[in-house]
């Protein structure tokens, strides 16, 4: 009675269903971390992903989580691959049905005492594939310097999706962004904010503005131990965080370049960026309360031991400002 529909079942046990993947107009297809503590959507271009991808190893441009090429499938072409599969099979089962239906049908006897007739109820599941739309194209777009795979990311990347490449100036480049972005908007979340609570607005941008202050450092801190472990005379052990102390990283420099930041900068740049640093040391040992070596160390007059600094937008504009042209400085001597 139902040759037609184990027919089929037989056949779709031994059946893969392979569901397309669109790109976006530049070519790129959407990826996603598996790690559920991330799950970070990014984009790779699709002749990348067929030449320089290996199935075994696919790393998250966000944390640098490393699996296998299958996993790192988005949460919606999961469910979108799922519900045309499930669709594809229920359309295959449900014309199986309808077949054997008919053909029950054609071969009962007219006109007897007793009729049988066999009907298969409800509407016809999709039976055709079709491909899984890409998301919106991503604007910043990026080409490893190692394997030269692009990617494509909404905000910070840290590692190459291909190779896991991490990239010192990449990574640098992602937080100065991210620095000069929360500092500009800045007055966006204070009116946004002062809707709730005018207490809250003010400490929390004003929190925001110190972390500039603090992120600042340390990202020169990275880029700079790393960018002068790669000098051929560089030291092989330097003190611990020494590019967070002006005279300390200056004097590592100076020994390789015979010129450091006191040659970058000019005398009034150079004492305004050792008081931001040290505001900086304040901020992150005595939150913020002015301290013996606080004054001995800056020479910044405009505060008395136990007073608390302020810092303002402009204090945080500065200091980035003077961390991109020592570490342009450094990149140029260094290349």
């Amino acid at each position: 009675m139902f040759e037609k529909l184990l027919k089929e079942l037989k056949q779709l046990d031994n059946t893969k269903i392979s569901i397309p993947i669109d790109t976006d107009e530049n070519g790129f297809f959407d990826r996603e971390c598996p790690d559920e503590e991330c799950m970070f959507v990014f984009k790779v271009h699709e002749e990348d992903w067929e030449k320089n991808f290996k199935d075994e190893s696919v790393f998250c441009p966000m944390c640098g989580n490393e699996s296998t090429s299958d996993t790192f499938c988005t949460t919606e072409q999961v469910d979108n691959a799922h519900k045309q599969a499930t669709e594809f099979i229920e359309g295959k089962i449900h014309k199986a049905m309808k077949d054997d239906a008919k053909s029950f049908n054609s071969r009962q006897p007219k006109g007897g005492f007793i009729s049988m007739s066999m009907s298969v109820k409800g509407h016809t599941p999709q039976k055709l594939i079709i491909p899984i739309p890409s998301q919106e194209i991503f604007e910043q777009k990026i080409k490893c310097e190692k394997c030269e795979s692009r990617y494509s990311v909404i905000g910070s990347a840290f590692f190459c999706p291909c190779c896991g490449h991490n990239s010192v100036e990449q990574t640098f480049n992602n937080t100065i962004n991210k620095i000069e972005s929360s500092i500009n908007n800045i007055p966006t979340i204070k009116k946004t904010l002062n809707e709730l609570s005018k207490d809250q607005a003010e400490n929390t941008c004003q929190t925001l503005i110190e972390k500039c202050l603090l992120d600042s450092v340390v990202a020169f801190q990275r880029y700079c131990d790393i960018m002068y472990s790669k000098h051929k005379n560089a030291k092989l052990k330097v003190p611990f965080n020494a590019f967070q102390k002006l005279d300390i990283g200056g004097e590592l420099w100076q020994e390789l370049f015979n010129e450091s930041y006191q040659n970058w900068l000019s005398d009034t740049e150079y004492k305004r960026l050792n008081i931001l640093f040290q505001r900086r040391h304040l901020l992150q040992h005595t939150e913020g309360i002015v301290d013996e070596k606080y004054i001995a160390k800056s020479s910044d007059n405009k505060y008395k031991l136990g007073q608390r600094i302020v810092v303002k937008e402009k204090d945080a504009i500065e200091l980035v400002n003077y961390i991109k042209t020592l570490t342009t400085q450094i990149r140029n001597k260094i290349e």
